[in-house]
Order: structure tokens, then sequence, then C-alpha cells
């Protein structure tokens, strides 16, 4: 991988701000950032609304200073009102933090995080305020568009992580492509280590799926393709699906293995004959892109930023509308077939090439720059 130049001396200091330090692949994101932009030389601070999370300790680790906000999440419970108080107190809190640390760049992710940051940027007279986007969802409620365009226009610039998620956020937020730009997910070299395959028994092929157990991941289409097709599904993550996933697979009598959330997916990968993704929608999905680092067939569904990772020439991947589980068992059977040989290869050469953290922090250091730069110039 290409070895990155010094950070340009005008980006020194950069606040990351976001609700939370879970599991999500945002925070992933975020996490890979941090460290890079600081091995960088760059002053980095995370900051989080809401809670901590698992995230942090690996941001620790990475030498980030970590700083809590201390917001309440508001809700019709008794004592909501006292928690909106303590959200104004804590929104205090972060002009005078921000004040106080000076950052360059305020770099907001996530939806509460770019409502609530950008005008906090602006109030605290940060130089350079930056919101993402990580999905191709549309905002809902008349209130939510009518506060995400107001904050927009305070924005200086909007990072997608795809192409089809930066179209679709100038489309629903009615946001000039000129304020937009798009920087791939990032995979860390880990990602790329080839490791033993987990020690599952399964009479016949492996399908795994690595994503939050919820409706819109659309495992139960994959149960109805593998209901067709046969083998193992195995399901690594978490979520309000779960129950109803067993009982679908008892319906359906697919041998479905419940993983749970797990810290490193590449012992399962190098387990699967193939990597699904049946979700009904997308961002740019760090699970497509672990399984490619992995070398592993992947078929998913085309939507969000998906076809930007599996399709051009040669081919990466397999492709399937979305809620189509008669297409997906067919591609499955295929490929368990031997139908398409070197999708894997193909698949990992190129994410060697296109999906380093090194891309991913050269890019925002680049972006970072240029609004510096235009700020200077005006």
């Amino acid at each position: 991988m290409p070895i990155l130049t010094r950070a340009p001396a005008r980006v020194r200091r950069v606040c990351l701000l976001i609700d939370q330090l879970g599991r999500g692949g945002t925070e992933k994101q975020l996490v890979l950032l941090a460290g890079g932009l600081s091995e960088q030389g760059v002053d980095v601070t995370v900051l989080v609304l809401f809670e901590g999370g698992p995230r942090g300790r690996e941001l620790r680790d990475a030498g980030v200073r970590v700083l809590r906000l201390g917001l309440r999440r508001v809700g019709r419970a008794a004592g909501a009102p006292w928690a909106a108080a303590g959200n104004a107190w804590a929104l205090g809190r972060l002009v005078a933090m921000l004040r106080r640390e000076t950052p360059d760049v305020l770099h907001t992710f996530l939806t509460r995080g770019y409502l609530l940051g950008v005008p906090a940027g602006r109030l605290a007279g940060v130089p350079v305020v930056v919101s993402g986007r990580r999905s191709a969802a549309v905002p809902a409620g008349l209130l939510r568009k009518a506060a995400v365009r107001g904050v927009n226009r305070m924005t200086d610039l909007v990072i997608a992580n795809a192409y089809a998620v930066a179209n679709r956020t100038a489309q629903a937020e009615s946001l000039s492509l000129g304020k937009l730009a798009v920087v791939y997910n990032g995979l860390p070299a880990a990602a790329f280590e080839r490791v033993r395959p987990l020690p599952l028994d399964a009479p016949g092929p492996v399908l795994a799926c690595v994503a939050n157990l919820r409706p819109e991941k659309g495992q139960r289409d994959l149960l109805a393709a593998v209901s067709r097709t046969g083998g193992t599904v195995v399901l690594a993550g978490e979520g309000p699906e779960r129950e109803a996933l067993a009982r679908e697979a008892d319906r359906l009598g697919v041998d479905c293995r419940f993983l749970g959330a797990i810290d490193d997916v590449r012992p399962l990968l190098y387990r699967a004959d193939a990597v699904v993704l049946p979700s009904l929608v997308e961002g740019l999905s760090n699970a497509v892109m672990e399984a490619m680092a992995a070398g592993r067939p992947v078929i998913a569904t085309a939507v969000g930023g998906t076809p930007e990772l599996l399709g051009g020439s040669p081919r990466r991947g397999l492709l399937v509308p979305p809620k189509t589980p008669g297409a997906l068992a067919r591609v499955i059977s295929e490929v368990l077939g031997g139908a398409h040989p070197g999708l894997g290869a193909n698949a990992r050469a190129w994410a060697l090439s296109s999906l380093g953290t090194d891309q991913l922090v050269a890019e925002h250091i680049r972006l970072y720059g240029e609004q510096l730069e235009r700020l200077c110039a005006e």
C-alpha cells in the first residue's frame, strides 16, 4: 500500500463527532479514520453525544482522546423534560468544548451528530464544518427534512461513502453536487490477513451473512432461498429479529446457526463457501468489503453502494434485486456449483488496491485541506 506523506500543516486539529461508539459500521469507520489521522500527525479528538461503547477502548488504544458530552435520549417517558433541559446544558458544553479545542475541522457523523453538531460548530467558530452520509435512507418527516436542509446550509462539505449515497442525498436533501464528495469506506490491514477457518460442523455448504438482525437486512429472504438450495446459514449479528428468524428457519426446515455479535468475522468468512448480504437498503457495506478482503465469493442485493463494490470488470461479485428469494436461490446454486470461478480472487485484488485505510485517511486529509484552502482564498 502507498506510504502517506505527513498531513499538511494547516490540517493540525480535527474533532470527530458521533452519537455513540457501538459496533456499527459507521463507528468502525470512525475508529479507522481517527487512528489514521493521528498517525499522520493530526491532533484528533472524538466527541460522543450520548453513551460510549466498545469502540471507545479501540480509540483510546490508538492514542485518540474520547470526550463524552453526556446528552440523554429524550423520549415520552416521565422525566423527559428534565432530559431535554440536560441536553440544552450538554449542547452548551459542546459549544464551549469546541471553543476550547479550537479544531480546524469538525466532522459530524450520523443524523443526530450533524443536526446537533453543525450548529454547535458554527456557534463555536470552527473554520470548517463537515457532515457525513452513510446510507441511502431519506430523512423521515417534514420537520426532520426541514432541519436537515437548514443544517446543510451551514455545512461546508458533505462526505458520502458511495456515489449511490451521494446521488440519493442530493435528491432527497436538495443539495448541490458541488457540496458533496465521495470517500469509500476503508479496511484495516488485518482484514486482509488469512486466519484459521471457524471450526463449524456442517453437512453441506456454508452460507455466511454478517449483519444486524433487523428487517431491512433481508435475512428472511436468505432463509427462503436456502430452503430451495440446501446448505447451512450462519448469521453473525444481533438484533430484534433473532427469535423471529429462528422460528422462520424452523418452519422452512433450514439449518440456521446464530453466532451473535462477534468482533472478528474472519474465521467465519474463511469457513464459508459464499457470503450473502440480502439487504433491502445499504450504504457501503462493511460486511461486503470484509468478505472481499478475505477473497470469498459474494452474493448481494443491488442496493446502495453495493454495485460499486461488486461491479466492474472483471466481475467481483454477483448481484440480485432485493426481496427476490427465487433469484437469490438461483445465484447461490450457481456459485456453489462452481459456475463463477475467480469471483473471490477478483474481489480481494480490487479491495487491496481501493479499500485500504491509507486511501480513506489520505482522501479525508485532502478534502479537509481543500476546504481550509478555500477559506484562506476568500
